[in-house]
């Protein structure tokens, strides 16, 4: 399959109203401009091409464990970089400026596959996976979500027994991530007792299977899938001893929402910056329709509501840093920055015209991708019930 190179250069440079930058170190911004030089140079120029022909460019993944995107926060010692959250927050927000089924190949593979490994695994099992995924050499993916559980991934049904030498895992799950190409799966089933462990997957054992899902009109530029499990034989030493019960997967879905808040910061620029460009440039009535006060209302509104979503994330990613940052937090910064993201790329299509529906502009992606952001990691309502259970002391969800 060949893919265009699109001459239109990506020349994106991030609004900063209330001088957010001066909040950041150095190694922030050296950071950030590394990513933000490498999605100019390895995305921007062919994502509309693959998003067009439903392609997921399997190379990226290589190219990412090289730029150091993939468990940015994890120690040095397992071959990752050691930074803080601050850093993998602004590598989120960069990638997913490019797209969101870049970020989510990202957030996959360093918040659900190489965070549960490192924060639940064996020293044998950090040492053995943690290097080549931070390398991008392995893909993972993260089975928990199933065709009837989704919002309640405590009705899980997929279970394994001890046989003795092995356990034997039985189940399926749902839209998977990465699953179609990935080499190890971290999957959550539950044990005889009933008890929701974790256990590490691997390609090529007997019964494993993981089909692709087709007809998806979000994301297409990443690969999501199913994980079948038919008597598969996992060897012991492959069950991550430090998880037990539900807390586990959700400390993992924490790491990810995290860097979806920012993720979700870095499509609202991009719809707002491409907005702005564009009523600068487009002439209606004699004159740029930047001069109109409905569009500069807009303008206006998107840039308020991105530089309140910039403050949120520094504050939580502050948090983060200082171990404090609470799953209610984290659930007000994804969800509210989400909602802002789709509230801006719906504005910024309207300024747009109906040009805005063209993949000359990254506006129409945008959208459709966020339609799966808002849904997954925890959806939208869902968000609205955690953050309900933290002002009132009283859970919704049952």
């Amino acid at each position: 399959m060949v893919f265009q190179k699109r001459l239109k250069q990506d020349t994106f440079e991030h609004p900063d109203f209330y001088g957010i930058d001066d909040l950041l170190t150095e190694e922030h911004k050296m950071v950030r401009q590394a990513v933000r030089d490498f999605v100019k140079r390895e995305i921007s120029p062919y994502i509309e091409d693959w998003y067009e022909k439903n392609h997921f460019p399997y190379e990226i993944v290589r190219k990412f464990g090289e730029l150091g995107v993939f468990g940015p926060t994890l120690p040095q010692e397992y071959g990752c970089g050691g930074m803080d959250y601050i850093s993998y927050g602004l590598m989120m927000q960069e990638i997913e400026r490019g797209d969101s089924g870049m970020r989510s190949t990202a957030s996959v593979q360093g918040s659900l596959v190489m965070f549960p490994i490192y924060a639940f695994g064996s020293e044998e099992q950090k040492r053995k996976y943690l290097p080549k995924l931070a390398k991008g050499e392995m893909l993972g993916c993260f089975g928990l979500t199933e065709p009837d559980f989704g919002s309640n991934p405590a009705g899980m049904v997929s279970n394994f027994k001890d046989m003795g030498d092995y356990y034997l895992l039985n189940g399926s799950k749902m839209w998977i991530s990465n699953s179609p190409k990935a080499d190890i799966a971290v999957v959550w089933a539950k044990n005889e007792e009933g008890r929701i462990k974790g256990l590490i997957v691997e390609r090529g054992m007997e019964g494993f299977s993981t089909p692709e899902i087709h007809g998806k009109w979000s994301l297409r530029a990443s690969i999501t899938g199913e994980l079948v499990f038919d008597n598969v034989k996992v060897p012991k030493e492959n069950l991550l001893p430090l998880a037990d019960g539900l807390s586990a997967p959700l400390k993992c879905l924490d790491s990810a929402r995290y860097g979806i808040a920012w993720g979700a910061l870095g499509v609202a620029m991009d719809c707002y910056e491409s907005a702005r460009k564009y009523a600068m440039e487009r002439i209606q009535f004699g004159k740029p329709i930047a001069s109109f006060q409905l569009v500069q209302k807009k303008l206006a509104e998107m840039l308020t509501e991105i530089t309140k979503a910039q403050l949120i994330c520094w504050r939580l990613g502050t948090l983060k840093n200082e171990g404090k940052a609470t799953t209610a937090q984290i659930s007000l910064a994804k969800r509210n920055n989400i909602e802002i993201a789709m509230n801006i790329a719906r504005e910024a299509r309207q300024i747009h015209g109906g040009m805005g529906i063209t993949n000359e502009y990254p506006i129409m992606r945008h959208m459709m991708n966020l339609e799966s952001v808002v849904t997954y990691e925890g959806t939208h309502d869902i968000h609205l019930l955690i953050l309900g259970n933290a002002i009132t002391g009283i859970p919704a969800f049952k």
